[in-house]
């Protein structure tokens, strides 16, 4: 998948987040990205590998 999200997207992953859901926004990018999920509000900090393997689509680009 390219990498075409950016700060404040909203992606889907491929599994969900413990309260259900599985839509979460882009809130900081760099050598890892954190993401926060758009249903309870918890925050995840991945690496980018690791954000890359788990996406499965980008649903919103923020645009500026």
């Amino acid at each position: 998948m390219k990498n075409n999200y950016q700060l404040g997207s909203v992606v889907e992953m491929k599994k969900n987040h413990p309260c259900g859901c599985n839509k979460f926004k882009i809130i900081r990018i760099g050598v890892d990205i954190k993401i926060r999920c758009e249903s309870c509000g918890r925050t995840i900090m991945l690496s980018r590998i690791d954000f890359n393997k788990k996406i499965k689509k980008v649903l919103e680009v923020e645009n500026d």
